[in-house]
């Protein structure tokens, strides 16, 4: 038997039905089942008449197919497993079905289409780029792709895993073995780990991709595929990111509900979930997340520079590079962003309203009353917080820091898909622009600001304060941070998700819109407020109210076709809010809304 003939075998085998007819006898009269299983499941039909007759003549073909290739296992086996000894570690036949067997049924992320059209599409003479931080489910696509192959086309398929030690050549090497013996599809993971990639990597496209052969490279050096795509592989390969998780994929493909669990952990596709994998969660803690920042951004940044072009787009951070220090540099300045952040939430958000609103609420309450805060001089908190953390961050320092570092540390950060900028603008000065920060891995950037506020209420300035009442600001603070990262969330995705509008926060003299989304071809635009509270409050739609706010805004962009507010409530409509306000305003819910969001 010829290794065509036993995938044909093959082939046919499952197209068949599985399971066995079955009989029982009810009331005195015979009844035929069929049995089968699925999904681990045991099901279960009564059939009759024709059907009966060809499923048992379907199943007893099944069988016989079985048996038939039962008996050729051994030699078949000779067939596929080659004598050539390769180079790399290849996966192929029964090797390569255990190994996508186990995630065949995990949700999959929405890049997974785009993978699917190259590897069944018509095109030709290109590779496929996977790429993304860790843990955001590059080879887990793959694995679902192969999973559900038909068998003759998972017989034409290999995976590849390289590891530090192998070469280009290596590969090539391998491929060419694999191309003689009619392999086509073929998925490389980690290729940026050999050290000539960068320089080499048209070998797939020019030489095998070319020849007929789909290639799939994946790996987590993202910086190394764009410079790749800039030089070698210019207009010769197919680019898919997967670093960017939004709320709604965070939702659909890990099955948990809740902008704070994503504010928690949201960014990879680590989080145990009903419906993907059971590892564990790297936003968990300051340590995980510290060991994430340095494995998955500084060093991917340090092996892209490192490797490119004999180390030339160091630039200015070569000096660091030389004295071991642009990893140390990286992660400084990732925690810088975040230090900053914080700091900006206690500026902004500590010292606001909320908190005479908040101490005559808990005055009032029912169950626990307290006067905590009338006691605590939230003055002094808030400066002493802020100089601690910049006290910290020159304390850790090792290395003198320049902006010029900064700057190109942060152009990497962009590269990414790490760091997104949202922009900020003024009402009182049209030429005034400014932008802050925003990480598009929540959970990271929670992790250090959470870690980060606990470590700093146990100093020893906050000791005269009651355990209580620590745990007490350190909750509220918290919670701020929370309410500051759910703006950020909504504005992120609103910008990248409405390429077409423009899409900042409006300061006025008094007061902000937190959310302004202007339609520049339509000339017309929305305004929104963002607050993590599940209550609806009239207060909350002030600035919304504003006739002169309104009447500035729609000056500069034109009418306003609608008022929101997002807050973690049910979407619902406020009405005549005051006897002299009749108009309205939406609430909507903030899940409902980010899942409302469509990406490109």
């Amino acid at each position: 038997m010829t290794k065509e003939e036993y995938y044909k075998i093959v082939a046919e085998m499952e197209t068949l039905p599985s399971g066995g007819i079955t009989y029982k006898k009810i009331n005195g009269k015979e009844y035929a089942y069929y049995q089968w299983r699925e999904a681990g499941k045991q099901h279960s039909r009564r059939t009759k008449g024709e059907e009966l007759e060809i499923l048992t003549k379907q199943i007893k073909r099944r069988k016989e197919l079985q048996n038939l290739i039962k008996d050729m296992e051994i030699k078949v086996e000779k067939m596929i497993e080659p004598a050539y000894q390769f180079h790399c570690a290849v996966r192929i036949g029964k090797e390569l079905e255990r190994f996508v067997k186990p995630v065949s049924k995990w949700m999959k992320r929405n890049c997974y289409q785009h993978l699917h059209d190259y590897v069944y599409g018509d095109i030709h003479d290109r590779v496929y780029i996977l790429y993304g931080l860790r843990r955001t489910g590059k080879t887990t696509l793959i694995r679902q792709l192969i999973s559900e192959m038909d068998a003759k086309m998972r017989n034409q398929t290999v995976f590849i895993q390289i590891q530090d030690s192998k070469t280009l050549d290596d590969v090539n090497q391998d491929l060419k073995y694999l191309e003689a013996n009619g392999y086509q599809y073929v998925f490389i993971d980690e290729v940026t780990l050999l050290d000539d990639f960068i320089e080499g990597a048209a070998l797939f496209s020019d030489v095998f991709a070319a020849s007929g052969m789909k290639i799939v490279l994946s790996g987590t050096d993202s910086l190394g595929f764009m410079f790749t795509e800039e030089e070698e592989l210019y207009d010769r390969c197919i680019m898919s990111h997967t670093t960017f998780i939004p709320y709604r994929e965070f939702e659909r493909v890990l099955g948990i509900v809740g902008i704070d669990d994503y504010i928690r952990y949201g960014g990879t596709m680590s989080l145990s979930g009903k419906y993907y994998n059971d590892s564990s969660t790297i936003f968990a803690t300051k340590k995980s997340t510290d060991e994430y920042v340095d494995s998955a951004i500084a060093r991917n940044i340090q092996h892209s520079l490192k490797n490119y072009q004999y180390e030339g787009h160091f630039r200015s951070l070569r000096e660091l590079y030389e004295k071991n220090e642009l990893t140390n540099a990286i992660n400084r300045i990732v925690e810088d962003i975040n230090h900053r952040f914080t700091i900006e939430v206690l500026t902004r958000d500590f010292n606001s309203n909320d908190l005479r609103i908040s101490a005559k609420n808990m005055r009032k309450d029912r169950k626990k009353p307290t006067d905590i805060l009338d006691r605590i001089d939230i003055a002094k908190v808030n400066e002493t917080l802020k100089s601690l953390l910049e006290i910290r961050d020159k304390a850790e320092q090792s290395v003198e820091i320049q902006d010029v570092h900064r700057l190109e540390i942060k152009e990497y950060l962009d590269l990414l898909d790490l760091t997104v900028e949202i922009e900020s603008r003024w009402m009182s000065d049209y030429n005034r622009k400014e932008t802050r920060t925003v990480f598009s891995q929540p959970g990271m950037r929670y992790s250090q600001a959470e870690a980060l506020i606990k470590s700093l209420m146990q100093d020893e300035k906050f000791r005269d304060m009651s355990l209580e009442e620590r745990k007490w600001v350190t909750e509220r603070i918290l919670d701020e941070i929370k309410g500051r990262m759910m703006e950020d969330i909504v504005l992120l995705e609103t910008k990248l998700s409405k390429s077409d509008c423009e899409v900042f926060r409006l300061q006025f003299a008094i007061g902000e819109f937190d959310m302004v989304v202007f339609h520049e071809k339509e000339g017309n635009c929305e305004i929104y407020e963002i607050k993590h509270s599940m209550e609806v409050v009239p207060e909350q739609c002030r600035h919304l109210l504003n006739d002169q706010k309104c009447k500035d805004t729609e000056f500069r962009y034109g009418p306003i076709t609608g008022k929101y507010v997002i807050y973690r409530g049910p979407t619902t409509e406020l009405k005549d809010i005051e006897e002299d306000v009749t108009e309205n305003v939406m609430y909507l819910n903030v899940e409902e809304y980010l899942k409302g969001l469509i990406f490109c």
